[in-house]
C-alpha cells in the first residue's frame, strides 16, 4: 500500500488555462500604453516644465489596482478549470483480517517463549496500534482454516479469540488467505462495493498442502488487497517427536520459509517482516491502519477560486477609488 498524501491538486477541465495566455497580452498593452502616455507628455512640454504645467503622477500606486484586475483574471481562469483537491478523509467499513498459524511446527521455541506466543504478541501489536474505527477479524488454520472472530471493532474478542488457539496438524496457507480474501471482501450489505482490506499474514510460512499461497496473493492483488506478512522462526527451530505412547524420542527440525512469506507480500503489493523486529513491525501497523482507515476523495474548490477573483476585483477597485477618486 503505497504512503499517503494529505492532499493532491487537480483540474477538471484543465484547457480553460489556455486563457492564461492573456495575462501577459494585457501587461504588455498596458506597458505599451504607458510608454506612450510618457512619449505624449513629453510632447506636450519639456521635462523641465512638465513639473508646473501637469500634475503630478501619483507613482507606482497607479499600477497596482491594474495589477489587481489582472490577478483576478488569472484566478477566474483557473476557477474556470474547475481545479478540486484530493484529500483522505475517514471511513467507518475498513477491515483487516489476521491470519494466524496455528501448525504444529509453531510449537518451537526458537522464538521465545514459543512461535505461537511471538505470533500473538505481534497481533497484539497490530490490534494496539490499528485506529479504532477499523474491523479487525481473525482467521487460524493448520491443514484447515476457520474463522474465531469476525470483522469487529472489539479488539479484546479478538484477543480473546487468539489466545485458545493451541498448536496441531500441518499447515495450509493458501487455503487459509483464500478465506481471509473472501472475507476481507464481504460487503457489509447485498450490492455495496466491498470495503478497503487488507490481510496481516502471521506464519513460520511453511506451507505443505492446499492452494498455493503465491497464486492466492495475486488474487488478492487484483482485488487491492494488500497480504503482509510476518515471518516466524529460525532455520534451527525444531519440535518434539513422540513415540506412540507419548514419550519424547527426539526433534523434528522445523525450518521456516521466509522466502515464501517475501513471495507472497511482494506480490500482492506489501511487505513481509520480522517477528523479532518489533520497532518496524509497530511503525507498519500504524502505518496500515492509518492508510486503510481512510479514503482519498475529490472536493471541488472553484467556488474559493471564483471568490477569491471577486475579492481582488473589490480591492483594485477599493485602492483606485481611494486613492485617485475613480474606478477605472
Amino acid at each position: 500500500m503505497s504512503p499517503a498524501v494529505p492532499f493532491a491538486l487537480g483540474l477538471q477541465a484543465p484547457l480553460f488555462l489556455l486563457g492564461l495566455l492573456a495575462v501577459p497580452l494585457l501587461i504588455g498593452l498596458y506597458v505599451r500604453h504607458e510608454r506612450g502616455a510618457r512619449r505624449g507628455r513629453a510632447a506636450f512640454a519639456s521635462p523641465a516644465l512638465l513639473p508646473a504645467v501637469a500634475p503630478r503622477l501619483p507613482g507606482w500606486r497607479r499600477h497596482l489596482p491594474i495589477a489587481m484586475y489582472l490577478l483576478a483574471l488569472a484566478t477566474l481562469v483557473i476557477a474556470l478549470a474547475r481545479p478540486q483537491v484530493t484529500i483522505a478523509v475517514p471511513i467507518d467499513q475498513a477491515r483487516v483480517l489476521l491470519v494466524f498459524d496455528q501448525s504444529g511446527s509453531m510449537a518451537s521455541t526458537d522464538v521465545a517463549p514459543t512461535r505461537l506466543d511471538a505470533a500473538r504478541r505481534a497481533a497484539g501489536l497490530f490490534l494496539g496500534q490499528v485506529p479504532s474505527r477499523v474491523q479487525t477479524g481473525a482467521i487460524v488454520y493448520n491443514q484447515a482454516a476457520r474463522v474465531v472472530q469476525g470483522p469487529t471493532r472489539s479488539r479484546a474478542d479478538v484477543r480473546n479469540a487468539l489466545a485458545a488457539v493451541k498448536p496441531a496438524g500441518s499447515t495450509a496457507t493458501g487455503d487459509a488467505l483464500s478465506l481471509a480474501l473472501s472475507v476481507a471482501r464481504r460487503a457489509a450489505k447485498p450490492g455495496a462495493k466491498p470495503p478497503p482490506a487488507a490481510i496481516v499474514l502471521l506464519s513460520d510460512g511453511k506451507s505443505v498442502r492446499g492452494s498455493d499461497p503465491v497464486a492466492v496473493a495475486r488474487d488478492a492483488k487484483r482485488a487491492n488487497v494488500p497480504v503482509y506478512t510476518v515471518s516466524l522462526g529460525t532455520p534451527q527451530g525444531t519440535i518434539p517427536r513422540h513415540d506412540r505412547n507419548g514419550n519424547v524420542v527426539g526433534t523434528t527440525p522445523v525450518p521456516p520459509d521466509p522466502n515464501t512469506l517475501a513471495r507472497i507480500a511482494g506480490v500482492s503489493g506489501a511487505r513481509s517482516f520480522d517477528v523479532r523486529d518489533e520497532a518496524k513491525l509497530s511503525a507498519v501497523y500504524k502505518r496500515l491502519g492509518s492508510q486503510i482507515a481512510r479514503k482519498k476523495q475529490p472536493r471541488q474548490i472553484t467556488a474559493g477560486f471564483a471568490g477569491g477573483a471577486l475579492a481582488l476585483v473589490v480591492a483594485g477597485g477599493l485602492m483606485s477609488l481611494f486613492w485617485f477618486g475613480r474606478i477605472p
